[in-house]
């Protein structure tokens, strides 16, 4: 959890009258909806839109609370990508092509309109590069810290969507891209985290602050993978998610489990550090169970999307939910925490 800011952010005027609702909404808002009809151009209460023949809507939530998910003086455009990336992430994990979202901000008064322009323009650049549209939505204001929802559609093959609970005893646990980052980036934003590399320091912060949600895998591991979902809660914990759901048990090799080159060097062989890139959450890569069979296809996946999967554990007969974590010499890791919990 984030430190909460201690003062408002600053207000803010354009000339002698700020924007009112609707013409933030023109200004800031409207421009994100031109890529979707059934935006209407966020003229009506609602949106419309059909769903192709053979495909069905995927849709998912999420929020963020400045001082919880994100620090209230994080440059807004950040802040826009990780609220858009987070709901990406979900899509892609179920399997689902992004298609729509809806945006509900409740902000303060006193908010510079600036803050809105590079929000709305994180917002643009993300929308571009994954192929997502703004629907509609809702913006209030608040007493309160800055609150940020977004619901995403997308689009899957009518029952093929990819559910957490399919996973059988015997299969493979993978994982795509690299696991700790943000977990890492958050102590060296907080300062409990000495890096004196600013390379190093500048991949860990920005994967805490921009994560990438694999949409291009997702879609294809329909037919391969027997149970997904994202690491948002941390590695450890979403395993034992998917193994409840399942009704398994897992084995996780730590060894096994992929950290870039920062990671790596920020870990340094600390088991402490180690346990806390595999339980710190906030990856937002894809965790998913397969059976053997699948690694040749997998492998091909890999190299068509460019995002690396490793094999990091295996599904086994136990008590559901229930994971052991090895070390390198196949002794079992001891854990203060399995991930994030908000309550």
């Amino acid at each position: 959890m984030h430190p909460p800011h201690p003062d408002p952010l600053p207000g803010g005027e354009r000339g002698n009258r700020p924007l009112g609702e609707f013409g933030r909404i023109t200004r800031f808002f409207k421009p994100l909806a031109a890529g979707f009809p059934g935006a209407r151009g966020l003229r009506d209460d609602a949106a419309v839109f059909g769903v192709p023949e053979g495909r069905e809507l995927v849709v998912t939530t999420d929020a963020m609370v400045a001082g919880v998910h994100f620090f209230p003086d994080d440059a807004p455009a950040d802040i826009a990508a990780k609220l858009m990336r987070s709901n990406l992430s979900d899509l892609a994990a179920m399997g689902a092509e992004p298609l729509a979202y809806t945006l509900v901000t409740a902000l303060p008064r006193g908010l510079d309109e600036s803050w809105l322009e590079g929000f709305a323009a994180g917002l643009g650049e993300d929308q571009h590069q994954f192929g997502i549209a703004l629907a509609g939505g809702d913006s209030v204001s608040t007493s309160g810290p800055i609150t940020l929802s977004v619901t995403a559609f997308g689009l899957v093959p009518t029952g093929r969507a990819l559910p957490r609970w399919g996973g059988r005893s015997g299969d493979r646990v993978f994982v795509t891209g690299s696991i700790g980052d943000a977990a890492l980036g958050l102590e060296i934003a907080y300062g409990r985290l000495d890096i004196p590399d600013e390379q190093t320091r500048a991949h860990l912060l920005r994967r805490m602050r921009r994560p990438d949600p694999r949409t291009t895998v997702g879609p294809r591991l329909i037919g391969l993978a027997s149970g997904a979902m994202d690491v948002s809660d941390g590695l450890v914990a979403d395993l034992g998610h998917l193994c409840e759901e399942s009704g398994c048990a897992a084995l996780l090799h730590a060894a096994a489990v992929p950290l870039s080159d920062a990671a790596r060097g920020a870990i340094d062989g600390d088991p402490v550090r180690l346990a806390l890139a595999i339980t710190g959450g906030d990856d937002y890569e894809l965790l998913f169970t397969a059976p053997p069979a699948a690694r040749e296809a997998l492998e091909t996946l890999s190299a068509d999307c460019g995002v690396a999967i490793a094999e990091i554990g295996e599904l086994r007969s136990g008590t559901p939910g229930e994971v052991s974590v090895l070390d390198a010499a196949g002794s079992l890791l001891p854990l203060t925490r399995r991930g994030w919990d908000h309550f």
